[in-house]
């Protein structure tokens, strides 16, 4: 206080000593409160600050720094969740890649195989007499974060106006359906759509002008296999040179979301060829899978560094969804495949045959050196653990479902490469939602 008020000089009377005394109580309060108010400005500038030592994580807090704070956040929150930037994921702090699948019977899938009318029949697995449900209620916990819970409002707001597509095969395919039937539920009948192509599927939420596409391109780039489907992986011929006859489909996409493996994954060498069909079939050269899925990807990767504008488009990439069709990978010695499992592998250090960890590389190794950043939608680990949520038996082939006599040969007919809906894919697209 010596600072505000001089000490009394010996020249000053007392009467003018005794005079001041009355305003030190009066200046005190003021000094308090414009403290308290410097204070309090600095600390509210600090909280909002992105680079904020205060900034809440995804990552589950032990305690808040006070009681009044707790309220105004929560306050804010409930204002509009679409702009408090405070609770956004953050990928760079929190890992989804490391966790366990715990079982939560609480947890309902936003929808189910009888409530979505947009699922097709093969991973339609309960319609196709699958009886236990349990595959339905595990929810994937990572170990250092909070991994936030799908919002179809919210998903679809920040969807408003755009274009999200997703490319790839019947796995890219599945994950389409899922984020399709995981919004769809609450948008009136008369505002939505769906038209089906046999290349390019669009779902349209009309009131939110936007929409949700699927594009089938199985490798990529261009093959003779792309539709009709060739069944005969030795009779496939690759363009691993050109993605023009898909690509002209990516333009003007506000979010990308690509995948390609499993296709890749036949256990022969591929043909691949470099300029069009039409000059010939049998200018073609046979490659192992990494050296071919490594030119394929470039030339993607090419692509998308020429004509996506990072500024109005946002590119992700599925990696690889795992398949499970050898129950010795883990310890089943008379297992056959997937079929008749009921839980999740619970070894954390598990990896089975069904996922590549040289093309994983591939694609990890590409997209680091691409101009244009792209997003990793990292699946394959959180998947791997997850036999018992394939459709097995619970499917149809060519068209029909599998007679009682295929499904009593599950060694043969059972299905462990697609996955049931609802199931694993809903726990991709959290994280893709947790992304965007």
């Amino acid at each position: 206080m010596s600072l505000l008020v001089p000490s009394p000089s010996p020249l000053m009377a007392k009467p003018s000593i005794a005079r001041l005394k009355p305003h030190l109580p009066f200046l005190t309060v003021v000094f308090c409160a414009f403290a308290f108010l410097a204070l309090f400005y600095t600390e509210r500038i600090t909280f909002f600050s992105s680079t904020s030592i205060f900034k809440p994580k995804s990552c589950p807090r032990k305690s808040t720094p006070s009681k009044t704070r707790e309220k105004g956040v929560e306050e804010e929150r409930s204002r509009d969740p679409l702009t408090d930037d405070r609770f956004e994921f953050d990928p760079e702090e929190c890992s989804v890649v490391k966790g366990k699948w715990v079982f939560n019977r609480s947890m309902k899938p936003l929808y189910t195989d009888q409530s979505c009318p947009y699922l097709d029949r093969q991973v339609s697995c309960v319609k196709n007499g699958r009886v236990d449900s349990d595959y339905r209620h595990w929810e994937w916990q990572p170990d250092d974060c909070t991994l936030p819970r799908f919002n179809a409002e919210i998903a679809l707001k920040k969807l408003r106006g755009k274009r999200l597509m997703f490319v790839g095969d019947s796995l890219q395919r599945g994950q389409w359906q899922s984020f399709v039937c995981m919004v769809e539920w609450m948008i009136p009948e008369d505002k939505k759509s769906l038209k089906r192509g046999r290349f390019l599927s669009v779902f349209t939420a009309k009131e939110y002008k936007a929409t949700i596409e699927f594009y089938w391109a199985p490798f990529l780039v261009h093959s003779n296999s792309d539709n009709p489907i060739i069944g005969d992986p030795k009779q496939r011929i690759l363009r691993v040179d050109s993605v023009a006859n898909h690509s002209k489909h990516w333009t003007n996409v506000d979010i990308l979301v690509f995948n390609t493996y499993v296709w890749w994954m036949s256990g022969v060498k591929i043909k691949s060829l470099w300029g069009s069909f039409e000059n010939g079939e049998e200018g073609y050269e046979e490659f192992d899978t990494p050296i071919a899925y490594t030119m394929g990807l470039k030339t993607w990767a090419n692509w998308v560094d020429s004509n996506v504008n990072p500024n109005m488009t946002r590119v992700f990439f599925t990696t690889m969804s795992p398949t499970h069709t050898r129950s010795m990978d883990w310890g089943r010695v008379n297992g056959s495949k997937c079929f008749n499992e009921t839980k999740p592998i619970r070894n954390r250090k598990f990896w089975g045959s069904g996922s590549d960890k040289g093309m994983m590389s591939v694609v990890s190794k590409i997209v680091h050196k691409m101009k244009v950043p792209v997003t990793f939608i990292n699946i394959t680990q959180l998947s791997d653990y997850r036999i018992d949520a394939h459709s097995s038996v619970f499917t149809e082939t060519g068209g029909k479902l599998l007679t009682a006599e295929q499904k009593a040969d599950p060694l043969h007919h059972a299905d462990c490469i697609h996955w049931c809906l609802p199931g694993v894919p809903d726990t991709w697209n959290q994280i893709l939602f947790a992304h965007l």
